[in-house]
């Protein structure tokens, strides 16, 4: 059974930051793809001969980047285990101090201890702290641990049994000369798992847990898109958690679907009341984001609630089934009109807008913003406008991200208006139950159309 994301440092030895691994690819789920790159990483590492007979070089370097908590520095473990190799693991902070001259001794210091234990693989998270680009850093002490890095990565010229791997969040903030061939050869992004490998992951956290027959692991898939392995293995814990307090025998779908709140929005807010009319403007904010939703996708929300989570005063929980990697402009134009659409309500039914949408209206500007800048989705059609080269244009982009926000808001106001009656039964509802799932929507439908 093959497993991802758990937690494997607890076997560190006595000599700090120098890990036996007692994993391997076996122990990682999905991400195939990336793993076959690796193999020829850990073919060199067990048999250097069957490459030196060809005058062969392993890559230098490594680099594993993509967004927090995917799994990367359990790739790097899992490839030390394959391949038998010593792994020493260290935090590029660990490097920056503020006298100049320790970080490069420190440098020097890592490299030394991996020749004398090759084959060995060093694993540097947070490559960032240390590989930022000299252009933007004028710090003497981390200009001289950065060029020190790239003397070592220079040195492993000899096929010496040592392999460099770095993680980062952030592969835009890295100096060039950093990722140039010969130091960096290989990046390697390590995203989000998609569905599959999520079934994986789940699979995986659930054995050996008192699950109900009934239990729905798609279910749970669907509505976990987007979501890293580090999420879905909390997810699974909390879970457990919340059947345990409540004196549960097994772990059942309500309770996932519990988890996946707690996980995304937080804790339910006890001390958090709202006033009666807060409470209205709330239900219809959320009635809006509801009922644009299903017309604009023709899918009812899993959940639907007024109760404060967090910092949020509700939200819209839905789930949109298959993974989509690409987006049209289309659907990126009805994701700012669903977002906008909570502000749209509150218009028409109070004739005036309230603070509550400020996370929407974030999320939505950014949306508009790629469009324009990242996609060439305006009328500049295939123009883009990375950073900000393009200041002579600046109010262009500005009207052209406007109007893209401004004709998204239009079309809620006209769809929340041409269904007046469903929006006002959905607040109504929602105002007095506080919590609606998918059934309770489907009657309230049903009922609006009768």
């Amino acid at each position: 059974m093959r497993h991802s994301y758990i937690n494997f440092f607890n076997n560190k030895s006595e000599e700090s930051g120098v890990i036996k691994s007692d994993i391997d690819f076996s122990s990682v789920a999905g991400l195939d793809e990336i793993k076959e790159e690796l193999l020829e990483i850990s073919d060199f590492l067990d048999k250097p001969e069957k490459y030196k007979n060809f005058g062969a070089k392993i890559p230098s370097g490594v680099l594993l980047y993509g967004p927090p908590g995917t799994g990367k520095t359990l790739i790097a473990k899992a490839l030390a285990g394959q391949c038998k190799a010593t792994f020493i693991y260290a935090s590029g902070s660990e490097f920056i101090e503020k006298f100049v001259g320790i970080g490069a001794s420190r440098i020097r210091a890592l490299f030394e201890k991996a020749r004398k234990k090759a084959p060995a693989i060093i694993f540097i998270d947070e490559l960032d702290a240390i590989g930022v680009s000299r252009n933007t850093d004028n710090n003497s002490e981390r200009d001289q641990t950065l060029n020190q890095f790239l003397i070592e990565l220079d040195g492993f010229s000899d096929n010496s049994g040592v392999v460099v791997m770095g993680a980062t969040n952030r592969i835009d903030m890295l100096d060039k000369a950093l990722l140039r061939p010969g130091r960096f050869d290989r990046h390697i992004f390590v995203g989000n798992p998609s569905a599959i490998t999520r079934r994986e992951i789940l699979k995986y956290h659930i054995k050996n847990k008192p699950i109900a027959k009934n239990f729905k692991i798609d279910s749970v898939v669907e509505k976990t898109n987007g979501l890293s392995g580090a999420h879905l293995a909390n997810i699974v814990n909390e879970s457990a958690l919340l059947a345990i307090r409540k004196g549960k025998k097994t772990i059942n779908n309500e309770d996932f679907d519990k988890a996946i709140i707690k996980t995304t929005a937080g804790l339910k807010n006890k001390s958090m009341v709202l006033s009666n009319k807060e409470k209205r403007i709330v239900s219809f904010h959320e009635a809006g984001h509801t009922l644009i939703s299903f017309l604009l996708n023709g899918i009812l929300p899993d959940k639907v609630t007024i109760v404060p989570y967090g910092v949020s005063l509700g939200f819209v929980l839905s789930s949109f089934g298959e993974d989509k990697m690409i987006l049209t402009k289309n659907e990126l134009e009805d994701k700012i009109c669903i977002l906008l659409a909570g502000r749209a309500s509150e218009e028409i039914i109070f004739g005036e807008i309230s603070t509550g949408a400020q996370n929407d209206i974030l999320k939505a500007n950014e949306l508009a913003y790629s469009m324009v800048c990242d996609y060439g989705m305006s009328k500049y059609k295939n123009k883009i406008f990375p950073g900000d080269k393009n200041n002579f244009l600046k109010e262009d982009i500005e009207h052209e991200i406007s109007n893209i926000l401004d004709n998204a808001y239009e079309k809620a106001i006209g769809l929340l208006n041409e269904n007046s009656n469903v929006l006002n039964l959905i607040a109504k509802t929602l105002y007095k139950k506080e919590d609606l799932n998918a059934s309770d929507l489907e009657k309230i439908f049903h009922m609006a159309l009768i």
